[in-house]
């Protein structure tokens, strides 16, 4: 369990990330590793494309929460705070985990008096701000000129970005996700993002053990229910609900990776008894562990 995050992040306040401008390039693009100290609940005004090349976990962006795995590619907004938060094993490190693209969306669209073409990407842009997930042949040939990219330079590094998002605008509608709700409104200041941070922290850490709300408001020095109405309005989730949903994605994975019986699976996630985790899981499934492990091993 990536308990390892919480502790390398642990005296880094989670906050608005400062991307700075590359004088010899129009966006930034680099490669990194998982754990990663800017791999954390974070925003910026940039728009971001992301790629993930190995592993697999969930995805929070805004409201949204839903699972990731390799050749997962995604497009997100300006200002859309969101994480990739791997599911590791006890010491596991994951080299090149990740590629990432970041460019200023406004400055290319400013750019349409002398481009009148640049301005077709606009709808893309407007869509993206609530956050983009991309599949089928669209993750495909994102995710190549994604990894062509970082071998080009000068123009044909340009000509590729553009091809890039020439690729996401086309997407068929069954290839385009979009991720938060549209009515997600965040607080974006440093204190607000700094305490999601850790509370993303301590639900990681303490996932599979005793999860409790008082803990975590104690933590941050808030009340219960301030604690609680503040998380549901930064995260568009209740901070339990949000456990429930990563125990059960964790279930998921363990029930169709594995040969475990289901009542192990049960407490391996942290659960304390059978019954709590099969209602659980029928919440978030809508049918029985077992009836999930059987329609997927067809």
């Amino acid at each position: 369990m990536p308990a390892s995050r919480a502790q390398l992040f642990e005296h880094r306040p989670a906050e608005r990330e400062v991307i700075l401008p590359e004088p010899d390039h129009c966006f930034r693009w680099f490669e990194h590793d998982y754990p990663y100290d800017l791999a954390r609940w974070n925003h910026h005004p940039e728009f971001e494309i992301h790629l993930i090349r190995q592993g697999c976990g969930k995805l929070v962006a805004g409201d949204y929460i839903g699972p990731f795995s390799a050749g997962h590619v995604a497009l997100i907004g300006p200002d859309l705070p969101h994480d990739w938060i791997g599911e590791l094993a006890p010491g596991e490190y994951q080299r090149g985990r990740d590629v990432v693209l970041q460019f200023d969306g406004t400055a290319l669209l400013g750019l349409r008096k002398v481009l009148p073409e640049l301005g077709d990407l606009q709808p893309l842009f407007e869509r993206a701000r609530r956050g983009l997930e991309f599949g089928g042949d669209t993750a495909v040939q994102a995710a190549r000129l994604m990894e062509d990219i970082g071998h080009a330079q000068g123009l044909q590094r340009l000509v590729l970005f553009l091809q890039l998002l020439n690729t996401l605008k086309n997407a068929p509608p069954p290839h385009a996700k979009a991720l938060a709700s549209p009515y997600y409104a965040p607080s974006l200041d440093a204190r607000s993002a700094e305490r999601i941070s850790k509370a993303f922290d301590y639900l990681m850490r303490e996932l599979t053990g005793d999860v409790r709300l008082s803990d975590i408001a104690r933590q941050l020095e808030m009340s219960e229910p301030g604690f609680s109405r503040f998380f549901k309005r930064n995260t568009g989730h209740g901070f339990i609900d949000l456990m429930r949903k990563f125990r059960v994605q964790r279930a998921c994975r363990l029930l169709l990776q594995s040969e475990m019986s289901v009542s192990d699976i049960c407490f391996e996630v942290g659960y304390a008894n059978l019954s709590n985790f099969n209602r659980h899981f029928r919440i978030e499934m809508h049918q029985t562990p077992t009836e999930y492990r059987q329609a997927h091993s067809l």
